[in-house]
């Protein structure tokens, strides 16, 4: 961005930092003031002290001698010395979140000066699509979390370093700490009930980034794109939000090296309470006991589930940085080795690579190329810590969790028969042979490379073309021995193993291709209007393939899954093939245009057009446009005399997005093979047919939303924060609907029909507590509300009585537990109503008219109710960072209200029909009066509210005279540490985003506690 030569007493042109880099003032004062002279007189020395209103120094804060290329920058203790030659007049200092300051020298030969705070949400720079914002000219709802303000302690993904950070934002590790699990993560709610419902990511520039290449101390900020007038330069990705990650670049100085390092431990933070062996064997010798008869003492006391558990995990973490550059160019390479052990067996992750970013100036200055480079090679193990449902294994896609499988067996149950062989029973798998018996490994390889030229070849003119290459390669090795279980009782295409072992491979490649170009120009007019537009074009393709085999009838487990050929299946024709390819693509034009006047009245227009191939041949291309103003309040003239006032800000936006996060291929026929038929030449023929009906008219789903917001900065910016208001209308949404054979050839048709809306309230706060000089306590609050709702999801032609979804499966065929109707809330739960038992134990429930009947009296759908719903209705985060001279403590609280819970191991093991199997303790204290068969009914329906103590750090930061050592921090951390709710399952944080909220399944993956010694230095 080229720039106006700027005034050093004005906050809005401050270049202080651009000059915060000692090696370089000189080259960077020329750059910046081409009008500086440059004096060859004597010269006096002059020196002093720099301070914040506290009085604590200021460590490399820049003084500069106004109207020349003479600076110095304060060191540690905030002491400079500096040339000042004759007839200079005045010091200019300056330093990064204070406002700078102009000081007269007036012969004065020692010069202390006090800077003070500046308002960060004003002068802080936001990454906005396709550029960089200001705080000030944002008009948008626009969310940014920095470096040091993310989670400390190991993260398993990216997303986990913003965690309750994001007001508006759900970020939930729905399977705990498991390093092969991404976070369900989703923004200001549902917004599809096909679509995509899940954020855009943004790497760097590249839409679609991949996670799996993000360290984290290699991120320097997330920008989230909240609102429709922020996310509609994205388009038709952009319904459920934009987040914009951006990595750690290198700057101007000295070459820099950064270290990092954690090593993590983690425990069980709580375990389902089933009967243990004694309790079993008392159980079974109680005459009240029904199933008593069908419960066997086999001998053994076996804790199955404490089997499973990794008691020894140890988790590290290495990421090593260089860094540095000069005026002209900067560089930042860095390398990580990333080796997840966590709580469950055969269930790791290690994971090694690096990031390169180069960045070049030249051609005068008018051309700049910055070059990324990132990769990441990750070796998993797939085969522990699983989740499912507790059902027999028959085949390779009908697998049970480990620990729901651990859980449910009979605690007298051995683990090895008296030969040495695993001790198997029924239908089940006993978990600890089958995690020593079968093999399942992934290898893989993401690879991210993009390169950006800009060129400005005049003062505001500025051009730009960007391209990049994302590929992900994957390698996976199942098997399982032919003395598993699953070579027992498991079946290949319907056909039994029989002992004959199964092995399968499966390769993945995918290959994402970007080129973007823009060209932007920024235009002062007398100093008060600012204007800049911005125009441009987009490529996006994407290309998949996949090829997977598998096999049985192995005479040995001499090759395992490396000669799928060695099998007699393959000769049988009873093995597996197959492979896939599948492409897409999107082209768009776009252009944003903004506009300022003294910062005071702001405006910002956005137009995207673009095309998805995705879509039918009459809607190929759609128009997303945006709207937004801003109103610096605190400027006008009536607000002078409000000193209790710093920064007020009123906002409003209005934008349109889209969603083509659908299947490919959905508005054309697809031809699928059907049977193979012998024809009259004695050779057989393979069949096609379409498999979907075409629908030329598929088109995108459009979410229109109005924001309105409001950012301040109050009591000398000691508090300062953001509420937004929003309300989102998604229509065209996309399903399947059923249709009339004929005209149509399949019976159903995908394409829109539908509507959803959404509302809720933002709210962010950041301020400071207590500030004295050795003392201070900060404190950061985010909260949320929203409320979803299906408006209709029929039209003239196509009819929907109700949505359902969370079908419960397992034993008792109890069904889906949520039903959506039109003008309803979505996630809510539909079921039978609890009335109590008889004196035998039998259920009771009430009919619609009130009155209380059995089961069996009980009318589907006539005597339902709708009984609670998932979705919280409130969210709340607490962070609060004190410091003590160099040691400092972070205790962060997280929390949701106002929801329900589907605790289905209550359904299923709280209930003595399930004996013989397992139960839960409860089975036979707080359930004990149930005598019946499986039911689902808002009796095992529970509060879901919860606060938790997720994130304490205690951390010191050592200071050293030495110049080789910038800084030294040492740090401890304890992550979900304490939980206060009246939920009795395992943990009340299950997956509260989609359709299917609020159910907790019965895959019980250890929810931990985990625990965290690292280290951070620089040279």
């Amino acid at each position: 961005m080229a720039h106006a030569t700027p005034k050093l007493n004005d906050a809005k042109h401050t270049t202080g930092q651009e000059a915060k880099k000692t090696l370089i003032f000189h080259s960077l004062a020329k750059t910046f003031y081409p009008t500086a002279k440059t004096f060859n007189q004597a010269s006096i020395p002059v020196k002093g002290r720099v301070v914040d209103e506290l009085g604590k120094p200021i460590p490399g804060a820049t003084i500069l001698v106004k109207g020349t290329s003479n600076a110095a920058a304060a060191d540690a203790n905030g002491n400079y010395t500096l040339d000042v030659p004759d007839g200079a007049s005045t010091l200019v200092v300056s330093s990064i979140g204070f406002t700078p300051q102009e000081v007269a020298i007036s012969s004065r030969t020692t010069i202390d000066i006090t800077l003070k705070t500046d308002v960060k949400s004003l002068n802080e720079v936001v990454v906005v699509g396709y550029g960089t914002q200001r705080r000030a000219e944002v008009t948008s709802a626009v969310s940014t979390v920095k470096a040091e303000d993310f989670n400390q302690g190991g993260t398993r993904n990216a997303l986990d370093l913003i965690q309750g950070k994001v007001a508006g934002l759900s970020v939930t590790r729905t399977q705990g700490n498991n390093p092969n699990s991404s976070p369900a993560i989703q923004l200001r709610g549902i917004v599809s009930v096909n679509g995509s419902l899940a954020p855009l990511i943004v790497i760097d520039g590249i839409p679609g980034g991949n996670l799996d290449l993000l360290q984290q101390d290699d991120i320097e900020s997330f920008d989230v794109l909240k609102d429709g007038s922020a996310a509609a330069i994205y388009g038709t990705r952009g319904n459920a939000g934009v987040i914009l990650i951006t990595t750690k670049k290198g700057k101007a100085g000295p070459a820099r090296f950064d270290y990092s390092t954690y090593v993590q431990h983690e425990a069980v933070a709580k375990r389902p309470r089933f009967l243990n062996a004694e309790e079993w064997r008392a159980y079974s010798a109680d005459p009240n006991n029904p199933k008593a008869s069908q419960m066997r003492d086999l001998g053994a006391s076996t804790d199955f589930y404490n089997l499973l558990i990794n008691k020894d995990n140890l988790s590290q973490y290495h990421n090593l940085a260089m860094s540095g550059g000069s005026n002209t160019g900067s560089y930042r390479a860095s390398m990580y080795y990333n080796d997840a052990d966590p709580i469950a067996i055969q269930n790791w992750r290690k994971q090694y690579g690096g990031r390169l970013s180069l960045n070049q100036r030249g051609f005068n200055d008018m051309l700049s190329a910055q070059i990324n480079l990132a990769t990441n090679f990750n070796q998993a193990n797939l085969l522990g810590g699983r989740g499912g449902d507790f059902r027999a294994v028959s085949s390779p896609n009908n697998e049970s969790s480990d620990f729901e499988n651990a859980l449910g067996r009979n605690p007298t149950q051995p683990v090895f028969n008296p030969d040495g062989t695993y001790y198997e029973e029924g239908s089940t798998t006993n978990p600890i042979g089958r995690l020593n018996q079968e093999k399942n490994r992934r290898d893989q390889n993401t690879t991210s490379a993009d390169v950006r030229f800009t060129l400005e070849p005049i003062e505001g003119l500025r051009a730009t073309a960007f391209g990049a290459l994302i590929r992900d390669a994957q390698n996976d090795n199942e098997y399982r021995q032919a003395g598993s279980r699953f070579s027992q009782i498991g079946t290949l295409n319907g056909t039994p193993v029989k002992g004959t072992a199964y092995a399968r491979k499966r390769n993945y490649l995918e290959n994402n291709y970007t080129f973007e170009s823009t060209l932007e120009y920024n235009r002062t007019i007398h100093e008060d209007h600012t204007l800049r537009a911005l125009g441009g074009y987009s490529y996006q393709y994407r290309v998949f393939e996949e090829f997977s085999g598998s096999n049985s009838g192995f005479l040995n487990d001499v090759f395992q899954e490396n000669n799928l050929g060695a099998g007699n299946f393959l000769q049988l024709g009873k093995s597996s093939l197959g492979s896939n390819k599948e492409d897409n693509r999107l082209i768009a034009f776009f252009g944003r245009v903004n506009y300022s006047y003294k910062d005071k009245y702001i405006a910002q227009f956005i137009l995207r057009h673009e095309g998805s191939s995705r879509f039918g041949a009459n809607h190929k291309y759609g128009d997303f446009p945006a709207a937004s103003i801003g109103w610096t309040i605190s400027k006008e003239n009536f607000m002078s005399g409000l000193t209790v006032i710093n920064d007020l800000k009123l906002r409003a936006g209005y934008g349109i997005t889209g969603n083509q996060g659908i299947p490919n291929y959905q508005s054309v026929v697809r031809l699928g093979t059907g049977n193979q038929y012998l024809n009259d030449d004695g050779i057989w023929r393979q069949t096609y047919g379409p498999n979907n009906n075409p629908n030329p008219d598929l088109r995108w789903e459009r979410k229109k939303e109005f924001n309105v917001g409001v950012d301040f900065a109050l009591f000398n910016s000691r508090l300062t924060g953001t509420v937004d208001v929003y309300r989102r209308r998604t229509s065209d949404l996309l399903g399947n609907f059923n249709t009339q054979l004929p005209p149509f050839v399949q019976s159903s048709l995908y394409t829109n029909v539908g509507v959803i809306d959404n509302n809720g309230v933002e709210l962010t706060l950041s301020g400071t507590v207590l500030k004295k000089k050795n003392f201070s306590w900060g404190m950061d609050f985010t909260g949320s509300t929203q409320s979803n709702k299906l408006v209709s999801f029929s039209d003239d032609v196509f009819r929907v009585t109700f949505l359902t979804f969370g079908d419960i499966g397992g034993f008792g065929a109890l069904g889906p537990s949520i039903r959506t109707i039109e003008g309803g809330p979505l996630g809510s739960f539909y079921g039978k109503r609890f009335a109590g038992f008889t004196p035998e134990g039998r259920w009771l429930f009430n009919k619609a008219n009130g009155e209380a009947v059995t089961a069996d009296k009980i009318v589907p759908n006539d005597d339902y109710a709708y009984i609670g719903n998932g979705i919280p209705k409130y969210y709340m985060s607490w962070n609060n960072r004190f410091q003590y001279k160099n040691l400092d403590l972070t205790l962060f609280f997280r929390g949701k209200f106002k929801y329900d819970i589907l605790n289905l191991q209550q359904v299923f093991f709280g209930n003595k029909v399930y004996l013989p199997n397992n139960v839960l303790k409860d089975a036979i204290t707080r359930n004990n009066q149930i005598n019946d068969a499986l039911q689902f009914s808002d009796y095992y329906l529970e509060p879901g509210g919860f606060v938790k103590l997720d994130n304490v750090t205690l951390g010191y930061n050592f200071k050293f005279k030495t110049p080789l050592v910038r800084n030294l921090r040492l740090y401890l951390t304890g992550r979900n540490l304490l939980t206060f709710t009246k939920y009795r399952g395992v943990d009340p944080e299950v997956d509260d985003t989609g359709l299917a909220p609020g159910i907790d399944g019965r895959g019980f993956y250890p929810r931990t506690r985990s625990f965290t010694a690292g280290l951070n230095i620089g040279f």
